[in-house]
């Protein structure tokens, strides 16, 4: 999409503008500073911060910025002279970022932006208009923090089909749930130690819920399936019904639980289709996402020809977010660029979503239920019939919730069926509480 770059003794620096100086964007200026001679040379040119603008000039953040301009509105960047890149960290899928970016396109300034929200919702229009422009549109950091795994994808397995992408997209959620491992803590006092520890917002909802998962679910998908972005055909659920007993009785079958995002393509005797799914799933201990600990993400892209991927590291904080936002500043000041979704917004499938309930696999079935004759029998004939063939049954007497809790684990079905057996079961007056259901993690 660019030309050649002419040789680097006669490049003119890369003029860089910061919309919002925040965790982030203190972490961009503190590299962009530390590193500024390494940078020059990797990027075959200097790139220096010009402008910056936020909402509050006064506000302590622990940098000295009085070295660059300073812009109460944000719109003042996209109009400077002096403007190659604006740099988004505004946050948000709509409003002022959104703003932002389109004017800072449509204007022929780059775009590099951390925000998987407005990508995820808003990242067609935002590439077609790069397209018309000319111009790069660069979000490495929405997805994944500091792992490079947005270029590795769109360049270093370009010339595969990938077959299915997943991986553990949300820090919070692995964090919280590796401490219920570690500690054999219940949701609430491990996400109450996630808040105190910086982990967690105040308002987890974003992270627990699987929302900031299916975000950047929705945009890897598009990258390794040559999809168009459709953020409402990601299915979504959290872990905030995973319980400690859920967490035992992992351990106990040789798995650990894990939010687990996939995207796969139907292979066509369903129909069809993308299937693009968020939820705590069972991995296999032997599986490499089982031994992610702590905040960290890793992805894993299976390809035809290069076979299975790995990509693991810190998905968040200041210095890896940083990390990703620079290098791709880099790639603009070397004029490596090409359309955001690795081909032409016009050459994108409009994927349906697959339908979910005809996937077949193992599956984890926890109940809490109360303890008297018939319990088991009811649970055994809405298993048989809804056709779902139970592979283990446990039941240690433990207690939880006012209620006795049983697992099991079932043959291989499809997810419709498991559906059918648990529509009876949470109707019945013997169940306390809602079931839990995990796919089991296939190799």
């Amino acid at each position: 999409m660019s030309p050649h770059p002419a040789p680097s003794a006669a490049r003119a620096p890369l003029r860089v503008a910061l919309a919002g100086i925040g965790v982030v964007g203190g972490g961009v200026v503190r590299l962009l500073e530390a590193n500024r001679d390494l940078i020059a040379r990797r990027a075959g040119r200097p790139i220096e911060i010009v402008a910056i603008s936020a909402r509050d000039r006064q506000k302590d953040r622990g940098i000295n910025l009085s070295a660059y301009r300073w812009e109460d509105d944000m719109g003042a960047l996209v109009a400077a002279d002096d403007v190659d890149v604006v740099v988004e960290m505004v946050g948000g899928a709509d409003g002022p970022a959104l703003t932002l970016a389109r004017q800072a396109l449509g204007a022929g300034k780059a775009l590099v932006t951390a925000n998987k929200a407005m990508i995820a919702h808003h990242g067609l229009d935002l590439a077609r208009i790069a397209e018309q422009a000319d111009t790069p549109l660069k979000y490495e950091a929405a997805v994944a923090g500091g792992i490079p795994v947005i270029k590795a994808i769109r360049e270093g397995a370009s010339a595969n089909q990938i077959a299915r992408v997943y991986g553990i997209l949300n820090g919070t959620c692995n964090y919280i749930l590796t401490l219920m491992e570690r500690d054999g803590a219940n949701f609430a006092d491990a996400l109450a130690a996630a808040q105190a520890e910086g982990f967690a917002e105040a308002d987890p909802s974003f992270d627990v819920d699987g929302i900031d998962a299916a975000h950047k679910l929705s945009i890897l998908a598009a990258l390794c399936f040559g999809a168009r972005l459709d953020i409402d055909a990601v299915a979504a659920a959290g872990i905030r019904n995973v319980i400690a007993a859920d967490i035992r009785e992992a351990e106990a079958l040789g798995h650990r639980v894990r939010l687990i995002g996939m995207a796969e393509r139907d292979d066509g005797a369903n129909g069809g289709g993308l299937y693009q799914n968020v939820q705590p799933c069972l991995v296999p201990a032997d599986h490499p996402l089982a031994y992610v600990p702590g905040a960290l993400n890793a992805v894993v892209a299976e390809g035809n020809f290069v076979g299975r991927l790995f990509f693991e590291g810190a998905g968040a904080g200041a210095g890896p977010t940083a990390s990703a936002i620079v290098a791709d500043i880099i790639d603009i000041a070397r004029d490596e660029y090409g359309p955001a979704f690795a081909m032409p917004v016009d050459a994108l499938d409009e994927a349906p979503a697959a339908d979910a309930g005809a996937r077949v696999g193992k599956h984890y079935i926890r109940l809490i239920v109360e303890d008297r004759i018939g319990v088991l029998a009811e649970i055994t004939a809405a298993m048989r019939d809804a056709g779902v063939s139970i592979e283990s049954f446990i039941q240690r007497g433990d207690e939880e919730g006012g209620g006795v809790v049983i697992a099991l684990v079932t043959h291989e079905a499809p997810a419709r069926a498991i559906d059918a057996a648990l529509a009876p079961l949470r109707a019945s007056a013997h169940l306390v509480g809602e079931p839990m259901h995990m796919p089991i993690l296939a190799l």
